[in-house]
This record gives structure tokens, sequence and C-alpha cells, in this order.
């Protein structure tokens, strides 16, 4: 059996949990799924996030760096994430993973405040492929990072964030097609997105295995911070405006089930 070096089965992994984003997005766009449906989906993602950065990601920075270095990074990770994301709604990207009309009046909003001098084919999509890469890098990242214990992937991290990336690229799909975005961009945004994952998931191994555990400790609580603002900023509202009562119980089916492969996998 071939025995490839451990910075490439990083990648590899970290490009299969990326690909969810496109398969999500060639679901959304092309398959017309009911809202209320995309909706259920995005709670269920959310609980799995929630459920992997709580007894996984934090976890493991709590072990490895102690409280100090875990606080900072939390904190510090939902902080930067919160900023960037701030400055990506002033852009036209605040609904970048909502389904329904969100993007159309956006789009429409950005491209009717355009100067006569601006370039008037310019809209917000510079801002949604900037907003879907932000959303996507933190998660890639704890894939790589799970590999400096022992060498070994965190198949249970793998498959939380595949199951989190589905919902996000068909909701956030959806929404393009009612926006008017071409399958095109859509796709050859996704498919791009999902190649990142994987550069990302080899730097996170990569560039911090030569780092003290407390460095990778702040880092990983850093990318958890960050997935918890953005399932708090993104993913929810959109599960929430559709799902509403149901909302939470699907969010705690969707926690169970990743509570239950860290489990199983440990």
């Amino acid at each position: 059996m071939i025995d490839f070096p451990t910075w490439a089965v990083a990648g590899f992994w970290g490009l299969v949990s990326g690909s969810a984003l496109l398969l999500g997005a060639a679901i959304g766009y092309f398959a017309h799924v009911p809202q209320r449906l995309i909706a259920a989906i995005m709670a269920f993602g959310s609980g799995v996030l929630i459920s992997t950065l709580s007894f996984d990601l934090m976890e493991e920075a709590y072990r490895q760096g102690g409280f100090d270095a875990t606080a900072v990074g939390f904190v510090g990770g939902a902080a930067v994430y919160t900023f960037a994301n701030w400055l990506l709604a002033r852009q036209g990207a605040k609904n970048r993973k909502r389904s329904g009309k969100h993007q159309a009046r956006e789009r429409q909003a950005v491209q009717q405040g355009q100067t006569e001098a601006s370039d008037p084919g310019s809209d917000n999509g510079m801002a949604l492929a900037i907003g879907a890469l932000l959303d996507g890098i933190p998660e890639s990242i704890v894939i790589g990072l799970s590999m400096l214990a022992g060498g070994a992937v965190s198949m249970v991290a793998v498959v939380a964030i595949f199951l989190s990336n589905l919902p996000e690229g068909l909701s956030s799909a959806a929404g393009m097609r009612k926006a008017g975005r071409t399958p095109a961009y859509v796709l050859g945004l996704w498919a791009g997105i999902a190649l990142v994952s994987g550069v990302a998931s080899l730097v996170g191994y990569t560039v911090f295995s030569g780092f003290s555990s407390e460095v990778v400790a702040a880092t990983t609580a850093v990318a958890a911070g960050a997935v918890l603002a953005m399932i708090a900023d993104t993913m929810i509202p959109e599960a929430f405006e559709v799902a509403h009562n149901f909302t939470g119980l699907i969010t705690v089916l969707g926690f169970l089930v990743s509570f239950v492969l860290s489990k199983l996998g440990g």
C-alpha cells in the first residue's frame, strides 16, 4: 500500500470535507430544494458544528494549552471573524448563506448604490466570494491541526465538517440562483472554496507542526471561536427564519449525531 506523506493526507481530507460545499451548491442551484427543507438541513448542520467545537476542538485545545491559551484564542477567533464579517456585510455579503430572496435584494441594493464613476457591471460578487472563503477556512484548518498529535486525521472532525458544509453550500447556492447568479459563477466559486479548504488543511498541519502545544491550542481555539461566531451570524438566522419553532429540535438532533460520532471515534 502506498504510504502518502502526512501533509498530503491532511490536504486530501480537507479537500474531501470542502467538496461538500460544491456538492451542496450543485444540489441547491439545480434541484430547487424547498426552502423549509434547506432551513432544516442548515439547523442540523449548526448542531453538528456546535457539538464538534464543544467536544472535539475546545477539549483538545484545553488539553494542549490550558485555559489561558484556549480562552484567548476562542474569543480572539470570534472577534476576528465578527469584524471581518461586519466589513463584508457593508460590501453586500451579509446574506451570503440565505436561501431566500435576501441575496437578490442585497445585490440589487449594491448595484443601485454604484456611482456613475463605478463599473456599472460590478456588484457584490467579490464580497460573496471572500465571505465564502472566510466561512470555510477555519473549519478546514481544524482538520490539519487534528493530525498534529498522532499523524492520523480526526475522522469525527472530517465527517462533522462535511455534514455542516453540505447545507452551507446548498442554502447559499439557492439564494445565489434567486439573485440571478450564473451556474458558472456559483459552481466555480464553490469549487474554488473546496480547493482552498484542502490547502487550508494542509497549511494547518505543515505550518503549525513546529510550534509549541500552547500555540497549537490557541490556534485550535481561534478556529473554534470563528466557527461558533459564523454559526450564530450566518447559519442559525437562516434556519430560524423558515423553520421557526422546529429550529431548536433539529439543531439538537444534529448536535446528538456529532456527539455520538465523537464517542464512537474515541
